[in-house]
Parts: C-alpha cells; structure tokens; sequence
C-alpha cells in the first residue's frame, strides 16, 4: 500500500506540475480565448482547475462535505492574479493529499462516500485531460507525458461510457488511426487529439 501511495502521490504531483506550467504559459492576451470545453475560455478552465483544488483541502484534510463547503469555491476564484490563484490551490491540495494518512479517509463527496485515493486519482486524471485542453487552446505543446497518459487511461476506462451521460462530458468518439494511449485517451473523452 505504501507503494501505491507514493506512486499515487507522484502521479498527482505531476499532474499538477504539468497544468501549472501550461497555466504560465498563458499570455495576458489568450485569457479569453477559447479551449476545446466548448463552454470555457482559457480563463474559465483555470478557474474550474483552481476551484477544485480548493476543494480539496476542505473535503480531505477537514472531512467537509460538499454541502458544507456549499457555494464557497462557485464564481471567480481567480481574481486578478490567475497564476498566483492557481500555484497557491494547487499547492495547497497537493500539501492536503500528502499529509500523513490522508490517503487512508474517506471523502464526502456530491455523489456519496468515496476513499480519498480514488478522489485524487479522479483529480490526477482531470488535471490531465485539461493540461491537454489548456494546451490546445494557447498553442503548447499537445503531448502529455506518457506515465500520466497511462494513470489517466487506467482510471476512466472502467466508467468513461457513463461520463457523458452528466452533461459534463462530450460523448466518446472514434480514436484516429494508430491508437497512441493518449489519442485513445482523448477520444474517450469526446476530444480529437
């Protein structure tokens, strides 16, 4: 387990490593430019990253609920510093998932009690996928690092059918021919790589 742990650890730690360098990629003028979440700017995808890792310390290292966190982290958490937002939530999440037995409790969660090892691999795989997104849209560099293209594959394969169904996620399409795992990966996930 303690293996496990640490892997998961450095996982995450990259996970994040990669989307704050793509976030200090970003140019003052691509904020309002648009990211392949037909929803979100680059901004808006930022702030989404920055609140969920606001979450965290809250959900994992004081044992809230999502409903006692309520409306806390909703609207602009950015400010006018998005790349400061980012690195101080993203360090504090990373610090709140690395704290001694954090791994081992339970989170309270909108769809009910999860183990906090399956929450940050759910938070690994979802800072992968936008660092990919985020890229696209700023014009960075696409590929992703395999070890994190293959944690984030793992993950969604067993429940990466039901995700479109939440309204949150495009629909799974085709992957292009010569199926790399992170083609594969995307297309899941309703993007073309």
């Amino acid at each position: 387990m303690e293996n496990d742990v640490a892997t998961l650890l450095a996982r995450h730690s990259e996970a994040l490593a990669l989307f704050t360098d793509r976030v200090h990629a970003v140019h003052t003028d691509q904020w309002d430019d648009p990211t392949p979440c037909t929803e979100w700017s680059v901004r808006d995808l930022v702030n989404h990253l920055t609140a969920e890792q606001l979450w965290v310390p809250d959900l994992v290292s004081d044992g809230a609920s999502i409903a006692e966190v309520g409306d806390a982290y909703d609207g602009d958490v950015l400010g006018s510093r998005p790349k400061t937002a980012w690195d101080e939530a993203s360090r504090a999440a990373r610090k709140a998932f690395a704290a001694e037995g954090a791994l081992e409790r339970t989170v309270r969660l909108s769809y009910g009690e999860t183990p906090a090892v399956a929450y940050c691999a759910q938070m690994i795989t979802d800072a992968v996928v936008h660092s990919w997104d985020l890229s696209r849209a700023i014009g960075a560099s696409e590929r992703l690092p395999d070890e994190l293209v293959a944690f984030a594959l793992e993950e969604v394969t067993p429940y990466a059918a039901e995700l479109s169904k939440s309204g949150l996620f495009a629909p799974p399409i085709e992957p292009p021919p010569g199926d790399s795992h992170q083609s594969r990966l995307l297309a899941m996930l309703g993007r073309r790589g």
